[in-house]
């Protein structure tokens, strides 16, 4: 089984189609059905199962499809790693980044960085911090930029923390928050398939700051996709909401209370970039990492 045939197997399992999948490789049809007859021949096995004309991989084409994507990123990193063990950066750079991050920071990092580099080619993916983590963590991407302490047990630098913090239209005691409405930023169904990797750190750490002061829930009137959601409704005076100050902008005129434990410690969320020591042979990744040290 060659890198084609790898290639074959990836997109034949991400759209469960042997049309789209010939087409995103430039192939006929047929040529791809001969291919896959021959791959089916190879390992003995049917990879696909027929439905009229609907097509299903097999559990035994699944399989595959896995076993191919770890020798394609074996194939890539063996690639770069010769070609791109000089000084001059070149080959790609793959990064994960955090939404916010991406939308705030990230333009203006990379249009610098591709200016320098120009011989390097980008591939960026921006989502959730989880979704982030989980490409990092089987190696799909070089270097990942998340918002959230998560379990990282190779190279990580701090890049910033903000402080979270208690939004209200009105000043309000804190002794009442119980008793009133709270505007809450839900987690993402999406994100329920990563509990895995980590439960969501801010969330687990403004629990156990409420319960070091309250004995009962609070009071949730509204449940929001989205921080900046939160601060418009309490801007609408419907409510209080617990965001980070990176979400509270001056021209809000909302009053903010830093949420502090009782040990005195200010509860913050911090962004961290995340790669692997190894990554750093590659210069398109080390150029980068150190880049971002110098803004950071």
């Amino acid at each position: 089984m060659d890198e084609k045939d790898c290639l074959i197997l990836q997109y034949l399992l991400k759209d469960q189609n042997l049309t789209k999948a010939a087409e995103r490789l430039y192939m006929t049809q047929p040529a791809l059905t001969y291919r896959v007859r021959q791959i089916e021949k190879e390992f003995q096995t049917e990879i696909l199962s027929k439905n009229g004309k609907n097509i299903k991989m097999t559990p035994a084409g699944e399989y595959l499809a896995g076993y191919a994507n770890k020798l394609l990123i074996d194939l890539r990193e063996a690639k770069e790693y010769v070609g791109n063990m000089g000084i001059e950066a070149k080959g790609s750079l793959k990064l994960g980044i955090s939404s916010h991050f991406g939308l705030y920071n990230l333009p203006s990092i990379l249009e610098d960085y591709m200016n320098n580099f120009p011989m390097v080619t980008l591939n960026v993916d921006t989502g959730f911090s989880t979704e982030m983590m989980e490409l990092l963590m089987q190696g799909e991407i070089d270097v990942a930029i998340v918002k959230g302490d998560y379990a990282w047990f190779d190279e990580k630098y701090l890049l910033a923390e903000e402080n979270i913090c208690i939004i209200s239209k009105e000043e309000i005691p804190i002794g009442r928050l119980p008793e009133l409405p709270m505007i809450n930023r839900k987690e993402p169904n999406v994100l329920l398939k990563y509990r895995n990797i980590s439960q969501i750190p801010s969330e687990k750490s403004i629990d156990h700051w409420w319960n070091e002061r309250f004995t009962s829930p609070p009071l949730m009137m509204m449940q929001v996709d989205s921080y900046e959601t939160c601060r418009e409704m309490v801007k609408r005076g419907l409510g209080y909401a617990i965001i980070p100050r990176v979400f509270l902008q001056e021209t809000d005129n909302l009053f903010a209370h830093d949420l502090i434990f009782n040990n005195g410690e200010e509860l913050k969320r911090r962004t961290w970039m995340l790669y692997r020591r190894s990554s750093l042979q590659l210069a398109s990744v080390s150029q980068f990492v150190s880049g971002i040290k110098k803004i950071f």
